[in-house]
């Protein structure tokens, strides 16, 4: 029983370790998480991210202000860059939503 605990415990943690920050929907709480990357430094990457929008690629990070080059060598293994999938849904559902004015609009011409 004690050596189950164990290995699923084990488990967790590598699954946890493993697991990338993607730059592009990262929190400042996941930032801060990163090895060398503090509140100040986290605060940095959110407003790079505001400013420039998301990141292209994982190298971006060493535009932002603080971040040097050894830091990022650092870091690089545990980043990640992806899309932000809230953007990319509301981006699908704006033509659906002009599709339905359209299509409103339509009826609305013949019903006249």
């Amino acid at each position: 029983m004690l050596r189950s605990a164990i290995v699923l415990a084990l488990a967790l943690v590598s699954q946890w370790a493993i697991a990338a920050v993607n730059l592009n929907t990262a929190t400042k709480e996941e930032l801060i998480a990163l090895p060398g990357i503090g509140p100040a430094k986290a605060q940095a990457i959110l407003d790079y991210r505001k400013a420039n929008g998301a990141f292209k690629s994982v190298e971006e990070l060493k535009d932002v202000k603080g971040i040097s080059a050894k830091r990022f060598e650092k870091l690089k293994p545990e980043l990640t860059v992806a899309p932000a999938a809230v953007k990319a849904a509301s981006a699908a559902a704006k033509p659906a939503a002009s599709a339905k004015g359209e299509i409103r609009a339509a009826e609305a011409h013949v019903r006249k």
